[in-house]
């Protein structure tokens, strides 16, 4: 008798158990919420001038383009090439350039030529960490100052990768 009694008062705690976690675990999920809810910014309102983007002014993703040759910024394409050492590894660096005044395009496309031959001649060694990668920033900007002759102002990195 006496074991039927042990396992009939075990059965209500393990009950009660359960019933507590899963109180608590509402309780937990409904406070996560509602801090989130006053914590997090309210989602934007669409105004009437962000809807009245030039077409011609958008990229991919619908989304206005910064470099544009009207305020004298132009997007440079993609470079993709292999570094001098180890020659398996990989760099894909997409870079915009600022003029002073109006932006020069073939000036522009000599550059990008200019920025895929120098890197091919860098190794990953060099250019590893964040010290190596402002060595490779100041080698460009030098780099394109000296092929522009002063006219472009400021080399904008826009990706930087190694594979």
């Amino acid at each position: 008798m006496e074991e039927i009694d042990s396992k009939q008062q075990k059965s209500p705690s393990l009950v009660m158990t359960i019933a507590a976690v899963a109180l608590v675990t509402l309780v937990a999920g409904g406070g996560g919420w509602l801090v989130g809810a006053l914590l997090a910014p309210p989602p934007p309102q669409k105004t009437e001038a962000a809807a009245e983007v030039p077409p011609n002014a958008t990229g991919e993703e619908g989304l206005p383009k910064v470099a544009t040759e009207a305020n004298g910024i132009v997007q440079l394409e993609p470079i993709t090439t292999n570094l001098a050492y180890p020659a398996e590894n990989w760099v894909r660096l997409e870079v915009a350039l600022q003029f002073e005044g109006a932006p020069d395009v073939a000036l522009a496309e000599e550059v990008h030529q200019d920025i895929a031959a120098y890197l091919k001649t860098v190794s990953l060694q060099q250019i590893q960490g964040p010290r190596g990668f402002q060595y490779l920033r100041d080698d460009i900007q030098e780099r394109v100052d000296l092929r522009s002759g002063g006219r472009v102002t400021n080399v904008m990195f826009r990706t930087f990768v190694i594979q």
